[in-house]
């Protein structure tokens, strides 16, 4: 009986030193959670090197560990990063850029002794060669493709030199591909660098289970202070789940196990916003909505050499541009987030955007251009077939709905993502839906999909839209450095566009973000990309 009662005993202590335990970790864990930045990427992160940050889950997460010479500011400023300041010479062609002499990268071993040294000139000589080299066969290296030259002047020197002029030059070394790297890490892991990440950034590398767990810690050498001189970053670290749909997504940041969501699902839209796009009033206490400009057009596309005897025509397509309500589509399908899209196709938030140049909604207009088109060609029933993919059916079906009520037949057909891809590269659609995501925040790179050198499949003009007075307005507008006659001349260009209609611009899209109360200083851009160096949390009760 001693003894049975001993077992038990020693049974309970176990037991209630486990619960104790639990507990201890439970309650270290809600002390230090507001030290970590936790966010779940639903699409897998492909690698963490940035010569292969293509996909915006990639980009994120590089951004935490790596720098370039220049960085961009939530209004689209290019601003200075491990380059102090840089100087522009011989007609716009030559970037001369000035290093810091404060920058070190993250800890290694293969640094030697010290763990770590500082990052010179021939860093990023050696990084630019890297995504250059075919042998590494990086997405990123047409971000070069206009440099005619580079090299380390001295250790704190930088030099490109151009073959031509390129305004939005800058613009593009803000972009992830141009990270610094060192040689000695690279060259000691090759290819599994994607996994064993060595940067400047404001968090290191510290686990990756991938596609279950990444976590980064902060570096606490980092360079960059805030405007007070307090040292960036805050946080003491970054948790990435992944969690592979959204709605799961969402109902973690629900039960507050995430800080943040981006975007606007359909799976939760209609739980979090009314249909003028506010939060409602459950969320209101516990959730912070951020809404800004998204450089995204949405649009549908004809190709213009069909054979299809309407799409020839532009008083078709002028009149598919006036026979839809955007304002009501973005209402009922997009829950108020986006803007119609009344203008061109250079988006909301970039300069050249200009709201009155495109098509608003006049359903009597589009009637009688229909019937003048009748009158001219002698068709009597015009029917067109429109291509999407099932994501974006609802939107498709309503403007078939609404086309139908001017007299023209639209016909929907849903196919993959890959075939649509690939049939609007080569011409083999008539009239397909499309959206264009910007690379680098210009104006010229929404402006590149209707310059005639750029024909598809060896470029992005999937229209095939032809104007000799735009291509040399194009042309123009790479040798002007006035910030002012280019955005004048990059509104012109789009003016030239919307006239012909080649497109049928849908929305400019928004960024939405979702955070905690506790969350201060994400800010939001653009480009959508992830900032947390800023980024603050406080203890929640």
């Amino acid at each position: 009986m001693l003894k049975t009662s001993g077992i038990l005993l020693k049974h309970l202590y176990l037991v209630v030193s486990a619960l104790l335990l639990c507990a201890c970790n439970s309650s270290n864990k809600e002390a230090q959670d507001h030290l970590v930045f936790r966010y779940n990427e639903h699409k897998n992160i492909g690698s963490l090197d940035p010569a292969f940050s293509k996909d915006l889950a990639d980009i994120w997460a590089t951004h935490q560990l790596f720098n370039g010479l220049v960085q961009m500011d939530n209004e689209l400023n290019v601003k200075p990063c491990i380059a102090k300041s840089w100087k522009v010479t011989d007609s716009a062609k030559v970037y001369t850029f000035t290093l810091r002499d404060d920058v070190l990268f993250h800890e290694h071993e293969l640094f030697g002794e010290n763990g770590t040294r500082k990052v010179t000139a021939n860093d990023f000589e050696y990084s630019f060669n890297r995504l250059k080299d075919p042998s590494i066969a990086s997405p990123g290296s047409w971000v070069l493709k206009k440099v005619e030259a580079f090299s380390a002047v001295n250790d704190s020197i930088f030099q490109i030199q151009l073959k031509q002029p390129f305004p939005a030059f800058l613009g593009l070394l803000t972009m992830k591909y141009c990270s610094v790297v060192p040689r000695e890490i690279v060259d000691h892991y090759g290819t599994d660098f994607r996994a064993h990440p060595i940067g400047t950034g404001p968090f290191k590398f510290k686990r990756w289970e991938e596609n279950i767990k990444l976590v980064f810690r902060k570096n606490k050498n980092y360079f960059e202070k805030d405007e007070k001189g307090e040292k960036l970053p805050y946080l003491e670290a970054v948790s990435v789940t992944f969690l592979p749909d959204k709605q799961s997504e969402f109902l973690q940041f629900a039960q507050d196990n995430i800080d943040f969501v981006s975007g606007l699902d359909a799976s939760y839209k209609d739980e979090i916003l009314t249909s003028d796009g506010q939060l409602k009033a459950l969320y209101e206490e516990d959730v912070n909505m951020i809404r800004g400009p998204y450089l995204n057009t949405e649009y549908l596309a004809f190709f213009m050499p069909t054979d299809v005897r309407p799409l020839q025509n532009a008083t078709i397509r002028q009149a598919i541009n006036l026979g839809f309500d955007r304002s009501k589509m973005i209402t009922y399908l997009r829950n108020g987030i986006g803007t119609p899209a009344n203008g061109g196709f250079i988006p909301k938030g970039l300069p050249g955007y200009n709201n009155e140049i495109g098509y608003a909604y006049n359903p009597e207009k589009a009637k009688v251009l229909v019937e003048k088109f009748k009158e001219e060609t002698g068709i009597e029933n015009p029917e067109v077939t429109l291509t999407t993919t099932s994501n974006y059916l609802s939107f498709c079906e309503f403007i078939q709905r609404e086309i139908q009520k001017i007299g023209i037949t639209v016909n929907v057909d849903v196919i993959p993502a890959s075939s649509l891809k690939d049939a609007k590269a080569n011409g083999q659609l008539d009239f397909f839906r499309a959206s264009w995501i910007a690379d680098y925040p210009d104006a010229e790179n929404y402006l590149s999909l209707y310059y005639s050198n750029n024909f598809a499949p060896d470029g992005p003009n999937y229209t095939h839209f032809k104007n000799e007075e735009y291509d040399k307005l194009y042309e123009a507008s790479y040798l002007e450095t006035d910030p002012d006659k280019r955005k004048s001349l990059y509104t012109k260009m789009d003016s030239l566009v919307m006239a012909s209609a080649p497109i049928v611009p849908l929305f400019y899209d928004e960024v939405v973000r979702f955070t905690r109360k506790s969350v201060s200083g994400l800010g939001i851009n653009a480009t959508n990309l992830l900032e947390i160096k800023s980024v603050r949390k406080t203890k929640t009760q």
